[in-house]
This record gives C-alpha cells, sequence and structure tokens, in this order.
C-alpha cells in the first residue's frame, strides 16, 4: 500500500500520541479516518487537527468513545464504522494502551488485568473485529502496536513492569504469527507490529486516568510533572514516530522499530539475552550496543 489517498483508516487511541498523529498524517494524505478513544474531547481536538490538515474536503474523520478492553464496546465501535464508511477498511491502527500493574506480586489484581485488558485485549478485541473488514478490501495493513517491552520486559532493576511487558510480548508474538497466517488464508492483508522505544505520548497521563482507581487529585501536581517530563524529554515525537510507522506500512515491512533507543535495545537483548534482566551488567551491553537511553525509559 504505497499511496493512503482514498483509504479508510481505523485508529484506536486517536484522543492523543500516536494515535492522533497517525490520524493527522493520514488525513493529510487523504485517507478517511475513523477513531476511538475513551477521551471524547481529546478526540475532538485530533478531529479538529486531521480535517484542518485533510489533502481535501471529502476526506472524513469520525470519532466514537470506546473502551477497548471491552469487546462489547470495540463492537459497538465497529458497527458505527461500517455504518460510516461500509462494509470494508484498508488499515487498522491497533494502538490504544496504557500503564499500571507493575507488579505480579504487589500490585492489584485489578490494575494488573486493567492494563492487560487494554493493552493485549484491545489489539485482540480490535482484531477479532475488525479483520473480516480488511479481508473485504482490495488490500488492507493491519498494525498492532507492541513496545521496546515486548521483547525486553523492564524498565531496569528497580521497578517491575509485568502486566505491560506481558501485554506487549502477547501483541508481539500475535502479530509475528498472522504473518503466515494472513499468506495462506488472506493474502492481499499485510500486518506489522510496531516496536516504540520512549515516545512523547500522553501515556503517563492516561494511564493516571484510565487506570482502576481514575485520577488521584492528591498526587495530581506530581503526576502531572512526571508526565510532562515523561513526553516532553523523548528523544522522539509522536509526530516523528508516526511518520515512521506509515513510512514502514508503505514498505509492507512486519517489524517496525520506532526510535534509537529501540534498535539500540533491541540489538542489545539479542546480542547478551542471558544478560538482559542483569542490571548494569545489562547497562553495559547497551551501551556497547549504542544507546543513549534516556532516564524515562528506566524509571519511566
Amino acid at each position: 500500500m504505497k499511496e493512503f489517498s482514498g483509504k479508510i483508516a481505523v485508529i484506536t487511541g486517536g484522543g492523543s500520541g500516536m494515535g492522533r498523529e497517525l490520524a493527522v498524517q493520514l488525513a493529510a494524505e487523504g485517507c478517511h479516518v475513523a477513531m476511538c478513544d475513551l477521551n471524547e474531547e481529546a478526540m475532538a481536538e485530533t478531529q479538529s487537527l486531521a480535517l484542518a490538515e485533510a489533502a481535501s474536503s471529502d476526506v472524513r474523520v469520525t470519532t466514537q468513545q470506546c473502551d477497548v478492553g471491552d469487546e462489547a464496546s470495540i463492537l459497538v465501535f465497529r458497527e458505527q464504522v461500517v455504518e460510516a464508511f461500509g462494509d470494508h477498511i484498508n488499515l487498522l491502527f491497533n494502538n490504544a494502551g496504557i500503564s499500571g500493574g507493575g507488579s505480579f506480586i504487589n500490585s492489584s489484581r485489578q490494575d494488573w488485568e486493567r492494563c492487560f485488558d487494554i493493552c493485549w485485549g484491545g489489539v485482540y478485541h480490535g482484531t477479532r473485529a475488525f479483520l473480516p473488514l480488511l479481508i473485504a478490501s482490495d488490500e488492507g495493513h493491519l498494525v498492532n502496536t507492541s513496545s521496546v517491552n515486548g521483547f525486553w520486559a523492564s524498565l531496569g532493576p528497580e521497578r517491575p513492569h509485568t502486566s505491560y511487558s506481558a501485554a506487549k510480548f502477547a501483541v508481539k508474538g500475535f502479530t509475528e504469527a498472522l504473518v503466515n497466517d494472513l499468506r495462506l488464508h488472506a493474502p492481499h492483508v499485510k500486518c506489522s507490529v510496531v516496536m516504540p522505544g520512549h515516545i512523547g505520548t500522553n501515556i503517563v497521563t492516561n494511564s493516571m486516568m484510565y487506570g482502576v482507581d481514575g485520577p488521584d487529585e492528591a498526587m495530581a501536581p506530581f503526576m502531572d510533572e512526571a508526565a510532562a517530563a515523561f513526553r516532553d524529554m523523548a528523544p522522539m515525537t509522536a509526530a516523528e514516530a508516526a511518520r515512521v510507522i506509515l513510512d514502514g506500512v508503505r514498505d509492507e515491512r512486519w517489524r517496525i522499530l520506532v526510535g534509537d533507543d529501540a534498535h539500540a535495545l533491541d540489538a542489545a537483548v539479542r546480542a547478551e539475552p542471558e544478560l538482559a534482566y542483569e542490571g548494569d551488567t545489562f547497562l553495559k551491553v547497551l551501551a556497547d550496543a549504542g544507546a543513549a537511553i534516556p532516564d524515562p525509559l528506566v524509571d519511566e
């Protein structure tokens, strides 16, 4: 799929971050966009930005409030897409995600499962719901967002990261398995797994807002500062990440690493897999791989 003009794209988590930038950049190329998110206000802002950048007045951008961790909510979103655009789509970006449930031992089960349900369940339910619409098109591409934590299940030795990592490993394995499945049963549909490093998004804010406990007013000033630091100190912006992803789709790459830190982590884990969870020893492997790993990737 070299051109996006006239195509129809579905994006989960379109209210901010990479989801927003994908919507804006696709609309700028003449692609119709159907997005979902929990935050209706953020989606409306994305919609305005996308329509302002749209290649023509014919480009349509729709929104739907949706909890991707809930299959029933995803199915309502699908029906809205079918009603708005018909019986096929060309692009599906399963992009929505939050963090949480760091420790399998000390975190609450509810917090752990909320993170897993969104980061893995959102991809599973989204693919179940929309893959038939991709198959119904002349050409389609499924894009699932994993993470560097889909091949390195850590934020560093001082902080457990189990739920998010387990979900992102699942997304990576599922998408890789789909490569052959699609070649056998729907060869006109391609798929890609996206593995970003530290990207300047609002995932910290969204995790606070949409985790099990919701926002903590007492901690809000401190968490807002941490969220802003995570976003603003990132070595790659969400807009830059979206461009890398869309270039990967054009090139039909099934494996899309996003950011120099993602490439360095991938090289380090492959070079010394037995050392991947050995703290300072692995940091030396990262340095040897040419990594300039920012603190937020280790300490979030």
